[in-house]
């Protein structure tokens, strides 16, 4: 269902009006770029903790990002307050102005955090919600925290939503949306695609599809708390139960709602069972109490058994979808961390 968002706070700008795209992609990325270990700091005590813990198998990478037990938390209390889904207005001078005349015949939204058209390209951002919710308010300000990270706009993609729209309207429009860009003269390796939960799951299952029928892949993908599996075999779904914020059965409907039908253990709709090879590079966030956890690991292990380059991020102790906490006016640590290994990773595409 959707949820108000009254305009209490107003977000800082995300960085001096007129800076360079890249000026401002360096300043809003300190950390090393996914799997590399950077130092973290203890948000309670404010010194030095462990470090990342990186682990390298067979092409893939992964980094656990410590989180400390005050702010685990924090975070869980934002999450549950429903504090995120009342964010702070937008700076002024935001541009929300098309900057292209088309989206492929589905509505879209332009968040443009630094007024810099489509030069620096576009991120294309795929919003959660299990598939069935949206909510533009919150999605907005979703976008513009990823167009600042990332120094290039936002285009929001209002999908059609299950039930009403079953697999694959979802997926069709997220390919819709990208030829759109292609079609318009925006070159696929300036476009990066990020989406959280759901909707990492169909910017997954959009790339299955535009590979397959031989267009241009993106440069990057970044799907958060992905849900890979359809048929929802990993084992975090039974290790994790109770420790995340949503469980096994709540999950099971919302698939079901979705699939309407189809096979939960087929691709493009069930992303783990696809033919990964050729697929861009791919970051993926996710947390380390999640009961998709195993779907982010296994796809990170699948994608670089198929010589792709996966970079997995577990940040421990973290419930599904907490990077949601950079919705709020003053984002706790462990979103900024999520937002500048982000930005990091996107600047070492190009």
């Amino acid at each position: 269902m959707p949820f108000s968002a009254p305009s209490r706070a107003r977000i800082p700008a995300c960085a001096e009006k007129g800076a360079d795209p890249s000026e401002r992609r360096r300043r809003a990325a300190p950390a090393p770029a996914p799997g590399r270990a950077d130092t973290t700091t203890d948000t309670t005590t404010n010194t030095t903790a462990q470090r990342s813990r990186t682990i390298e198998t067979t092409g893939s990478t992964t980094t656990r990002i410590p989180v400390s037990g005050a702010e685990r938390t924090a975070v869980r209390d934002l999450l549950t307050s429903g504090a995120v889904f009342a964010p702070a207005a937008l700076p002024d001078g935001v541009g929300t102005e098309a900057l292209l005349p088309g989206t492929g015949g589905v509505p879209c939204e332009w968040v443009d955090s630094g007024r810099t058209g489509i030069g620096p390209g576009v991120l294309v951002y795929v919003h959660g919600g299990g598939f069935e919710y949206a909510d533009p308010a919150t999605e907005r300000v979703m976008a513009y925290r990823l167009s600042c990270a990332t120094g290039r706009p936002a285009l929001r993609v209002d999908y059609r939503l299950a039930p009403r729209h079953p697999f694959p309207a979802a997926v069709e429009d997220v390919v819709a949306v990208y030829r759109s860009l292609l079609e318009q003269g925006v070159p696929a390796s300036r476009i990066l695609l990020v989406g959280e939960s759901a909707g990492a799951t169909l910017l997954l299952s959009a790339l299955l599809v535009l590979k397959d029928a031989g267009t241009e892949l993106p440069a990057g993908a970044v799907p958060v708390s992905a849900l890979t599996d359809l048929a929802m075999s990993g084992p975090s779904l039974t290790e994790n139960e109770g420790k995340d914020l949503i469980g096994g059965a709540a999950a099971g409907h919302i698939v079901s709602q979705y699939l309407a039908g189809a096979a939960p253990d087929r691709a493009p709709q069930s992303p783990l069972y696809g033919d990964l090879r050729g697929l861009p590079p791919l970051l993926l966030p996710t947390g380390g109490d999640e009961v998709f956890r195993d779907d982010a690991g296994r796809f990170a292990a699948a994608a670089a058994e198929a010589g792709v380059d996966a970079a997995l991020d577990v940040y421990e102790g973290m419930p599904h979808a907490f990077h949601a906490v950079v919705l709020v006016e003053d984002v706790p640590r462990v979103g900024r961390t999520f937002l500048a290994r982000l930005a990091a990773w996107a600047d070492r595409l190009g």
